[in-house]
This record gives C-alpha cells, structure tokens and sequence, in this order.
C-alpha cells in the first residue's frame, strides 16, 4: 500500500548499515556495543541470509511464512540460544521468559487468568494515579530541559510496583534501578566465551553474574515480604497482579508456584514489565517531538477524554497506531534467537540441528519487501484495512510464547501517551543531535536527549 501524503513523512535517525566485507571479528566487537549495526543491506532486503556463528550455520528469517514455521508450526523444536540464557537466567531464573518444557507449559497455564483484558481492566486505575503524579511533576518543569528517558523509567518502575504489589516504589525504585543499570552495563553483554561455550560450562562472566543473582533475588524476596504483610481479606477479590500470582493454581494439577518461583515471576514482570514499555514510550515521544503535526493528531484524539477506563483506552485509535508504529521503527526486542533441537524444514529452508535462527524484528519491520516507506514514521499504516502480516510485524513475539503480557503493556503505552501529549507540548532541547538505537539488550538510544515540555493549548493544571 502506497502511503504518500502531501506531507512527506520524517525518517527517523538509524545506525549506517554494515560493510559487505565486516570480518568476523570485526563483527564480534560491534555485536557488543550495538548488534543492529552489524547487519549489512542484504538483511533488509533478502528473505533469508544464512551465515556462520561460532562454527554453526546460522540463519536469518525474513520470510513470514519460514518463521511462522518457527515460532509456532514446530515451535517446541527451537529453544533459547546458550548466549540468550546466559544474558537472561541472572536477572529473570526460570520464570516464564526463559522456561522450556513442561516446566514453562505450567507457568504459562498457571499465569494465564492474571493477564487476561478483565484482569488488564481491573489494573487500570493503577496506570492513572501513576501518571496524574507524574504529570503534575512535568507541569512544574515546563518549559525547563527534562530528561523524558529518565521519568519514563521511573514512570513505568511506579506503574508496575503499584499493579504488582499495590505499593509505590518510593523505598525499591533507586535500588531496582540501579540493579538494572548494574547489570546491562556489563553483566547482560555478550562476551566471547558466552557465545562459544555451552551452557553447561560456566563462562568467566557467569561467576559474576551469579553473584548478581544471589543479590538480585535477595532484594525481589525482600519486596515480596512485605506485600505478604499486607495481607488479603478472606474472600475480597484480588487487588494486584502479585494476588492473582500468588493464588493462581495450574487447572490441570491445581498446583501453585513456590516461594521461590513466585521470585523469578515476579523479577519477569516487573523488569520485562517496566523496561520495554519505558523504552518503547521514550521512543514514541521522541518520534513525537520529531513531528509536531503527528503530535498534534494524538493531541486532538484526547480532547475531552477522561481516560480512566479500557473503554477510553480502546477509542484512541490513532494514538494506539503511533505506539504500533513507534514499536515497527523501535522494537523493544529487536532480535529473537533460537537454536534448533533437531532438523527441519522452514518454508523450503533446511535447518540441521544445533543450527543457529535468527529473527529480528528490528530487520523484519524495516524490511522492503515487507513494508511501504519502512524507514519512514506513518502510524496511519496501522489504521488502513490491510494489516501486515501476523509473521511480519513481531513487537511482542507471535505463536505460543507470544508475551503474555502484551495487553497490559498496550494498554498501558496508549493510555500514558494519549495523557501525556494531552498535556503537554513535547519538543527537543538539541534538535540537530539525533539519537541513534542501539541493539544492547533492548533498543536503547545512544544518549537521552533533553526535552522542553510546554502547557497544551487549552489545558489548565492545578498549582
């Protein structure tokens, strides 16, 4: 579909695309600094690129049909990569992130009734009171540089203290912070010995990160005492997740998770929770203050709207396809791997065992095959009739490990943004340094960039 306009649309700033001729080890000291700058313009218009990693075939997918194969058709014959447990079992143990078999089957059955749209509604005014707090500290800094990056994390950390625990981060927030800063900083990059040695022999870096985890899990049991203190009338309906985790039962076995697997679900929510929809919200604003006319379009759909319910969420369409959009340019995951258990055929690809796949949305949604203008930033190609393919547009995964949590996190992104561009009027302090992405865990800009925030027209704030 053609989406011209009058209006030309903005292309957003992205990392050069790689040389043809990068050497393997030239390859390997950037995939630690940013894994999106590795890929070369073949990746973006071929269907599948097979390749080596570390004396295996590797392949990349672009084709829809190849990893609807993968991800769903034959999905129990692809697990994690040793690298991906290594960089995720520290932070995340076996909760449903990383859990394979049986034992991910039962969390997932076990986990599923506190996700559902009824459970997402009920969380709803959680969201709210967070982000009243939040706007009312913006509106004391209008017109002053704010690091929007900054208050999105912080914003995102409250939202999923309050919905977890039904208490503020006020005491955890600076520490759950800086555990994650810790941690992304060294400890959840990939080394070479990460990628090479499986996993059942430890890496130099695993020792470290074992002893991260040690604390790490320390501090989420410590959070989860003190919501156990609080307590639950008999027989009064659950008021947060960590109730309807803590009494959910497996409808097959009755059984319910452990104290110690309620922390590795609970370390899952929140930072899986918190991290990706800080990032894909900071990028939204960004892309926002890149162009004001889009920002005013998501402004005029929120005049005269409450905003405190689902069914307010559901009538901002166009503000639900700039997140859509924002999520196409700025996948939070941008980079899916699997290693095959067994051989295979993906859509007329020959995959051996121990070979390498790779789905990455950051390539899939910008791929020309695949998308209209794909660097350019046009939310109404979410608004048209014709949607893109299930398998081609993959911000929250696809098939039966598709994140369980992607309602709460739509919700949550379209309601904070539909508020925040209600109030306000965001622009960039430095327009002319444009941030780039960088591939490091999650799609993280390369700077935060300082924003300036004015009233809206027409919005009064209290003082």
């Amino acid at each position: 579909m053609n989406f011209a306009s009058v209006r030309r649309p903005i292309i957003p700033p992205a990392p050069p695309r790689a040389p043809d001729d990068m050497s393997f080890f030239g390859r390997l000291a950037v995939i630690r600094q940013n894994m999106i700058a590795t890929w070369g313009q073949r990746a973006y218009e071929e269907e599948v690129i097979p390749g080596r990693f570390f004396f295996r075939n590797s392949f990349i997918l672009n084709q829809p049909d190849a990893i609807r194969h993968v991800l769903l058709s034959n999905y129990e014959n692809y697990t994690r990569t040793p690298a991906g447990i290594r960089m995720l079992r520290p932070v995340l143990g076996d909760g449903l992130l990383i859990a394979e078999g049986h034992s991910w089957t039962f969390q997932r059955r076990t986990l599923a009734p506190a996700f559902t749209p009824r459970a997402t509604a009920n969380l709803v005014p959680h969201m709210t009171a967070v982000l009243d707090e939040t706007i009312a500290k913006l509106d004391a800094q209008t017109g002053e540089p704010v690091d929007l990056r900054e208050i999105m994390q912080r914003m995102t950390l409250e939202i999923a203290g309050r919905t977890m625990f039904s208490f503020g981060m006020d005491r955890y927030g600076a520490t759950l912070r800086n555990f994650i800063k810790e941690y992304a900083a060294r400890l959840g990059r990939p080394y070479f010995l990460d990628m090479l040695l499986p996993v059942s022999w430890p890496s130099p870096m695993d020792f470290a990160r074992a002893r991260f985890r040690k604390r790490w899990t320390e501090f989420v049991a410590m959070m989860i005492a003190e919501r156990r203190t609080m307590g639950k009338k008999d027989g009064a309906p659950p008021r947060d997740l960590f109730d309807l985790m803590d009494e959910a039962r497996d409808p097959e076995t009755g059984k319910g998770f452990s104290d110690e697997q309620l922390v590795d679900e609970v370390a899952t929510m929140i930072l899986a929770g918190h991290e990706t929809t800080a990032t894909a919200l900071f990028w939204a604003l960004y892309l926002l203050a890149l162009d004001p006319d889009t920002q005013e379009e998501v402004a005029s759909e929120t005049r005269g709207e409450h905003l405190d319910s689902m069914a307010d969420i559901d009538r901002q369409k166009f503000t639900r396809a700039v997140i859509e959009e924002t999520m196409r340019l700025y996948p939070p995951a941008f980079l899916v791997a699997r290693a095959a258990r067994d051989k295979d055929n993906a859509a007329g690809v020959e995959i051996g065992k121990g070979d390498i796949i790779m789905i990455a949305p950051w390539l899939l949604h910008r791929h020309e095959k695949l998308w209209d203008q794909p660097n350019a930033f046009v939310p109404k190609r979410f608004m048209s009739k014709e949607a893109p393919d299930r398998f081609a547009y993959l911000p929250f995964g696809a098939g039966p490990r598709v994140c369980i949590g992607a309602p709460f996190a739509q919700a949550e992104s379209v309601l904070a943004l539909a508020r925040l561009i209600g109030a306000f009027r965001v622009e960039l302090a430095d327009p002319a340094n444009p941030v780039i992405p960088l591939g490091v865990v999650t799609t993280q800009p390369d700077h935060s960039p300082m924003f300036r925030i004015t009233l809206a027209d027409g919005v009064i704030h209290p003082r």
